[in-house]
């Protein structure tokens, strides 16, 4: 504790000596003894006298009571000085509140322009390019032959007269040729639906088929089911909509008891939609995973460099130039190059009747004859060819012709 010298006055006058001093404590003075008195030389008469010493800050023990006593004092003091402030306090809080709003305003504002396809003044000359945009991307779309049906129902494939359930499944293996897709395979064997080659060996992606690879062939058409807890035979039966006895005799079961973890095949039954779709390569990922604004639409519009009502062949994703673009799903960039619509564009093929169409790069990764995988980084965005802002115009493909993209993304 900091110790302070003071100087005091002595008064003595025959055996009467005052003190008069200063103790810094906010509670009430207490008597303090000290050892001053001296004998006086005079036997009358008024004499002073000048000492120096040290004292302590006086302070008591610590109380709860008046912790808390001291606590709503304070707490009394800051409401009175908060409730006399009052009318200035919300006025500072609607200033700050105001610069706030009006920062991000300001910063929302930027980015919108900033990424904005806006209309842009052109020469007259270049409106041809409006009537030659389906051609050009016509041009784009190369051959591409569906043989698959959604439920994965092969076309045009041989029907057996009638189909035999009742003896055993059995398997038998076969050695993917180059050149092979997943409904060659499946017509060579007399199958009727992708479905089963891919349920049977557990394929998440046809188009990832290699010569060389080793598949299971099953002797009819189904699908592998692995018994789950709580399964029953019955509910398995309801479900797929098969009968007890097909399923008895296909797996050659002596008895209806299942156990977790039991592998059964399903005669006749398909791949739901959403697995089919994903080993099908029917499902493409957003070619964009940074923050963007759709700025068009794919379909009927009008353009916004000339004014007119033309069909918009993609959709197209607004955002900062240099943002990365990927590959929407695997497979073979067949076509790289710039262009007067599309500036720098990149073209994939998916297989299986689809493309892909990337433009307006400002950069090109992707080279041709690369297989990239979905999720590759293959350009970055930018406002080359025709184009008011940076932005990416996706278009899709299927057979030959534009689909909604919106259709395929997930």
């Amino acid at each position: 504790m900091k110790i302070s010298t003071y100087n005091f006055l002595i008064f003595s006058d025959i055996g009467f000596m005052e003190v008069i001093s200063f103790v810094q404590d906010s509670r009430p003075s207490r008597k303090i003894n000290l050892p001053l008195f001296q004998k006086n030389n005079y036997s009358s008469g008024f004499s002073t006298e000048i000492r120096n010493f040290s004292i302590k800050k006086v302070s008591g023990p610590f109380s709860i009571k008046i912790f808390f006593m001291e606590l709503g004092r304070s707490i009394s003091e800051s409401s009175e000085l908060i409730f006399e402030n009052l009318s200035k306090i919300a006025l500072s809080s609607i200033i700050m509140l105001a610069l706030l709003a009006a920062g991000w305003g300001a910063f929302k504002a930027g980015y919108y322009f900033e990424n904005f396809t806006g209309p842009l003044s052109i020469q007259a000359s270049d409106g041809s390019d409006i009537e030659n945009l389906n051609k050009i991307m016509s041009e784009f779309a190369l051959d591409g032959s569906q043989d698959v049906a959604e439920d994965g129902s092969i076309a045009d494939a041989a029907i057996p007269l009638k189909n035999s359930y009742t003896s055993p499944v059995s398997f038998q293996t076969y050695t993917v040729q180059y050149g092979d897709a997943i409904s060659t395979i499946a017509r060579k064997f007399g199958l009727t639906n992708v479905g089963t080659l891919i349920s049977v060996n557990d394929i998440s992606n046809v188009r990832q088929l290699a010569a060389g690879q080793k598949l299971k062939i099953p002797s009819v058409d189904g699908i592998i089911y692995t018994v789950k807890a709580g399964d029953s035979i019955n509910s398995i039966v309801e479900k797929n909509k098969i009968s007890l006895k097909e399923l008895l005799d296909v797996n050659d079961l002596t008895s209806e008891v299942l156990h977790a973890g039991q592998q059964l095949f399903l005669p006749r039954a398909a791949l739901d939609q959403k697995t089919l779709k994903t080993a099908m390569g029917d499902r493409f990922i957003m070619p964009i995973s940074a923050k963007f604004r759709w700025s068009s639409p794919f379909g009927w519009r009008e353009d916004p460099i000339a004014h007119v009502r033309s069909f918009h062949t993609g959709t197209d994703m607004a955002c900062p130039t240099g943002t990365p673009i990927l590959a929407s799903m695997s497979g073979k960039v067949i076509t790289t190059g710039v262009n007067r619509v599309y500036g720098n564009y990149v073209i994939i093929d998916h297989g299986n009747g689809y493309q892909t169409l990337y433009a307006h790069m400002s950069k090109i990764i992707a080279q041709k004859g690369q297989w990239v995988s979905q999720g590759t980084r293959i350009g970055l965005v930018g406002s080359t060819g025709y184009s008011t802002g940076p932005h990416l115009h996706f278009t899709v493909y299927k057979n030959g012709k534009m689909v909604n993209p919106l259709s395929v993304l997930k």
